[in-house]
């Protein structure tokens, strides 16, 4: 009885986790270039203090990249889109292991392979937006 009184009399769904449709990598740009730049500044600093916070900014920095490839790879691109750019799902798997190896690596030469990953999807999505 009390089940009944409680459950849900509506159920809700929702195609996306952004339904304004407002896409752009330039997100994961962003971030990806962070990782980048705290790399860049990892390599001219010894400190172990700012060493330490440095590697957290820049693990935290190349998963919301990954987050934001991914969110494209998921809910903006389309069936229609893996057709005409077939190279499209290996180009967001390698740009998303790009952007783990630069997580792990203090190296801005993983950061800069991440950042050309990227660029490579934001020449394709903004071809698509043009169609």
């Amino acid at each position: 009885m009390l089940s009944r009184l409680f459950a849900p009399k509506v159920k809700v769904s929702a195609h996306c986790d952004l339904p304004c449709g407002v896409y752009d990598p330039a997100q994961a740009r962003i971030e990806a270039e962070s990782v980048k730049a705290v790399q860049e500044k990892m390599a001219a600093n010894d400190d172990a203090q700012f060493q330490t916070r440095a590697i957290a900014i820049k693990e935290q920095r190349a998963e919301l990249a990954k987050h934001h490839v991914s969110v494209l790879w998921s809910d903006y691109f389309k069936p229609p889109h893996f057709e005409k750019y077939p190279e499209l799902h290996q180009l967001v798997n390698d740009t998303l292991k790009a952007l783990s190896a630069a997580k792990g690596s203090a190296d801005p030469a993983t950061g800069q392979k991440a950042l050309d990953y990227i660029a490579q999807i934001d020449k394709i999505f903004w071809e698509t937006k043009k169609a």
